[in-house]
């Protein structure tokens, strides 16, 4: 018997003395064979280290096919928290789970939509803010349909919805109502004058936290200062840079609203570096409640996202479907308030 490449169904049939086709109905456990005989072809199973060809079989229809997660970045706390909740679901279904990491190139996440189908993956959810121009409906429109012909299911977590009638599944969480809330706290709380670190102009994510800042301060009667409303990134260097450049600029706030956790740290560090503390001299409010906002000091006010919550609902969404259960083919999941200690009232 070769020995320099990958035992074959016919090496097992001609080392266990019986057919290709007895071999097959053994492993799939689909048709009676009789007790001596699956002990011969599990032996010579074990002896010759055989694979199953699981590709094979997941195009028969006998094996479930897999879930895929397609993230810009494998490295986020917040991806990581809707990796797990993924997982979690995908485990309790007997489902196998995979991470795709696009490192923000559309070309490639082509590539690994085109994979996931060629796999005929149960689920292919992808995460991420985007801009919901005309590019991005025709691209993710493809993907639907693409998906749905080979029998699976496109899954646009904490992106923009598609237009009716699509084979699509959305799952979302509410920036507008976590954004009103923050801004609402600030302003209660005596704040009129608040430093807005929003995030890229254009993303569906941005832009909806942006209009929760805008009505919080129409509902509360407070003015929108242009000068404090900014523009940038989602990172740590974006906060950071924009608050030294609104204190160097002269800019007067009494409280700062960071539309992410990450951007949180960098104001932070950005005031702490200019003799300003929170929250004694400025209030801080964050977003995201990412693992380390409750031990900060002072431990963060921010908007708690339930991102293992959103993972496990995509996934569940789409077994329940698959398996022929009614169910809704998108929702919103809501957000909280996290009150903590980097918040002070003005008298």
């Amino acid at each position: 018997m070769r020995t320099d490449r990958p035992s074959t169904i016919r090496d097992v049939a001609q080392q266990a003395g019986v057919s290709v086709a007895t071999v097959s109905r053994t492993l799939a456990g689909n048709y009676p064979v009789s007790e001596q005989t699956r002990a011969r072809v599990m032996s010579a199973v074990d002896s010759l280290h055989y694979v199953v060809n699981v590709h094979a079989k997941a195009l028969s229809g006998r094996v479930p096919g897999p879930v895929a997660l397609v993230i810009p970045d494998i490295t986020g706390p917040s991806l990581a928290h809707v990796a797990a909740g993924v997982e979690l679901e995908a485990n309790s279904r007997g489902r196998l789970s995979l991470v795709c990491s696009t490192h923000g190139d559309p070309a490639r996440e082509d590539d690994l939509v085109q994979l996931m189908r060629e796999q005929h993956a149960a689920a292919v959810v992808l995460v991420g803010g985007a801009v919901p121009d005309a590019t991005y409906h025709r691209r993710m429109a493809a993907y639907a349909k693409a998906l749905d012909a080979a029998g699976s299911r496109l899954v646009l977590l904490g992106r923009p919805p598609l237009a009716p009638g699509l084979p699509v599944t959305v799952v979302d969480y509410d920036n507008h109502g976590g954004a009103f809330q923050a801004v609402s706290h600030l302003l209660t709380s005596g704040h009129r004058r608040i430093l807005f670190l929003g995030g890229e102009q254009g993303f569906s994510s941005a832009e909806q936290r942006h209009r929760g800042f805008l009505d919080a301060l129409r509902a509360h009667s407070a003015p929108h200062l242009t000068e404090l409303d900014i523009a940038g990134h989602y990172t740590r260097a974006s906060g950071y840079r924009r608050v030294r450049e609104a204190l160097d600029a002269g800019l007067d706030f009494t409280a700062v609203f960071a539309s992410t956790d990450a951007i949180a740290l960098g104001a932070m560090a950005a005031l702490r570096e200019a003799g300003l503390r929170v929250p004694r001299d400025i209030s801080l409010v964050g977003f995201d409640d990412v693992p380390f906002a409750a031990d900060l000091t002072p431990s963060l006010t921010t908007v708690r996202v339930p991102y293992e919550e959103l993972g496990r609902t995509a996934i569940r969404l789409v077994l329940d479907r698959e398996e022929g259960a009614s169910g809704d083919s998108q929702v919103v999941l809501s957000t909280q308030l996290m009150i903590r200690d980097s918040v002070r009232a003005r008298r």
